[in-house]
């Protein structure tokens, strides 16, 4: 609906006009302003999408009118009317970028036919604006599964550099020399806080968040030149956990990596960030890896490499009976050496997160293990230990029994049909069963290339064919192969195949002639 603001100090003139445009225009909605004072105020509250306002009237003039509206809603279009046909009228009103202008007294004929001229221009303005903002709203969702799909992959398996710089460029993130990784822990249930983690960070552009796994969410975060590191990290941290209720803020728990240098590197940050939140304190809401070293007493009793390595090697050998006992044995060994209870339960947590990572490599989705309280004796921590063991052996059993051979056939052909949408690892995760992480290392391990690069390939070949149509434009191609924005698209296309879609269009036709 298209409103319209009738200005015009003489009654029976605006009655006149709004019975002519009401007959000829049955859509529009029409309001009267009997002065050029009335007409400002009821701009601001009615917001119109076009005036037609007299020139002469007591008080605030016409012109001095659409001088004050202009200036607060310049989108609103003006046509003057007036019985008063001379140049300096006209040339006052051509500088407030009025439309157009109709005498008094006009024939009904050229009142329709010069507001109806404004109004096929508002029209045609408003189609473009909706159709701009669905684009941009298809953009941003495309942006949302891009950014969790390259975080899960950067963390766990890799990514194409193209997709990396596009994403860096389109979020418009301020600073990609160093990083560091965050993980926030979160309580089961609050699947819901998902978003408004994401929000938080984007309010920043500051960095990605990733996919939900179990209770673990991943933050890849961008160094701000203007702040010292842990500034920023404790900030962010803090205005994250704001986000739940005070009485759930004991559930919450933040790990935050070192920086490194490059996204290359940004797995080492991750692991850093995975330690930090394994050792944690029941004070704590958030602990920096670099402070773990500062405590030599919690970092009493880790694990060395060969101990890591033979509990990862039953794992992936699937002999749980070994991974208990060796567990059941560092347990043992704690309470003969008397070690403080605290620390001990945090030791095997940290052995217990070593061997959720392994499981998470091996492609088995499980929540992430953790003590539901601090445990009073070692009877008591023997037997939550084992509770979580087996959960992470019912997890790897549910995994085995939904995996089937043909799983990679099933995602390929899948992103081959449905190229021209948004896929996300979680969209193929849901169509075959599997977790997104997994689904990622194997695709790569399987086909030589990431699922982003096949989907890629897959888009590119559909462009060229549709290419050879001329009565298809560039945008028309762009939004066709599944892309929201035509210089993205561009540059996709240029950095896969070493030419423009234009340069490529015009070989085409040079190859018909």
């Amino acid at each position: 609906m298209i409103k319209l603001l009738i200005v015009d100090d003489e009654q029976i003139e605006r009655e006149g006009m709004q019975a002519i445009l009401e007959r000829n225009f049955p859509d529009l909605i029409i309001k009267q302003a009997k002065n050029g004072k009335m007409a400002v105020e009821l701009a601001d509250d009615f917001i119109p999408d076009l005036i037609l306002m007299d020139i002469k009237m007591p008080g605030l003039n016409g012109l001095e009118a659409v001088e004050m509206i202009s200036a607060k809603h310049s989108d609103i279009k003006f046509i003057m009317v007036t019985a008063y046909d001379t140049f300096g009228y006209v040339k006052a009103a051509i500088k407030l970028g009025v439309k157009d202008y109709v005498l008094k007294p006009s024939k009904v004929a050229e009142i329709k036919a010069t507001v109806g001229k404004v109004l096929e221009q508002i029209k045609q303005e408003k189609i473009r604006q909706n159709k701009n903002m669905l684009q941009e709203a298809a953009l941003q969702k495309t942006l949302t599964l891009v950014e969790t799909d390259v975080v899960t992959q950067l963390l766990f398996d890799h990514v194409h550099e193209v997709h990396v710089d596009m994403l860096v460029e389109m979020l418009d993130i301020s600073s990609t020399n160093e990083m560091f990784a965050m993980i926030v822990l979160l309580p089961a249930g609050s699947e819901t806080k998902y978003s408004m983690i994401k929000n938080k960070v984007r309010e920043k552009k500051s960095g990605w968040v990733g996919a939900l796994y179990g209770n673990q969410l991943p933050i890849i975060v961008f160094r701000q030149p203007n702040q010292t590191y842990r500034s920023q990290a404790s900030t962010l941290a803090r205005e994250i956990l704001s986000i739940s209720k005070k009485e759930e803020n004991l559930n919450w728990f933040i790990g935050i990596g070192r920086v490194c240098n490059s996204l290359d590197d940004v797995r080492k940050s991750y692991q850093d960030a995975l330690t930090a939140t394994m050792i944690t304190k029941a004070s704590a809401t958030y602990r920096f890896y670099e402070d773990i070293h500062l405590d030599r007493e919690i970092m009493k009793g880790h694990m060395d490499k060969n101990q890591q390595k033979a509990v990862a090697d039953q794992l992936r050998l699937g002999n749980w009976e070994e991974v208990h006992g060796i567990v059941m044995r560092l347990i043992q060994r704690f309470e003969k050496e008397e070690t403080n209870l605290l620390h001990a339960q945090q030791r095997i947590l940290e052995v217990l997160w070593l061997a959720s990572r392994v499981l998470n490599d091996m492609g088995v989705e499980s929540a992430t293990p953790l003590f539901p309280v601090q445990t009073v004796d070692y009877r008591q921590l023997r037997v939550e230990t084992v509770q979580l063991l087996e959960r992470m052996k019912q997890a790897v059993a549910i995994y085995y029994n939904h995996l089937e051979a043909d799983t990679i056939q099933q995602i390929k052909q899948y992103i081959m049909d449905h190229s021209h949408e948004d896929i996300s690892l979680d969209t193929l995760a849901r169509k075959v069963g599997l977790s997104p992480i997994y689904i990622s290392k194997m695709f790569k391990e399987k086909q030589g290339i990431n699922y982003i690069d096949f989907l890629t390939e897959c888009r590119m070949e559909k462009a060229k064919r549709l290419m050879n149509d001329t009565e298809k434009s560039i945008k028309e191609i762009t939004f066709e192969v599944g892309y929201h924005d035509p210089n993205y698209f561009s540059k996709v296309f240029k950095k896969v195949t070493n030419i423009s879609p234009k340069e490529y269009r015009k070989t085409l036709l040079g190859n018909k002639g």
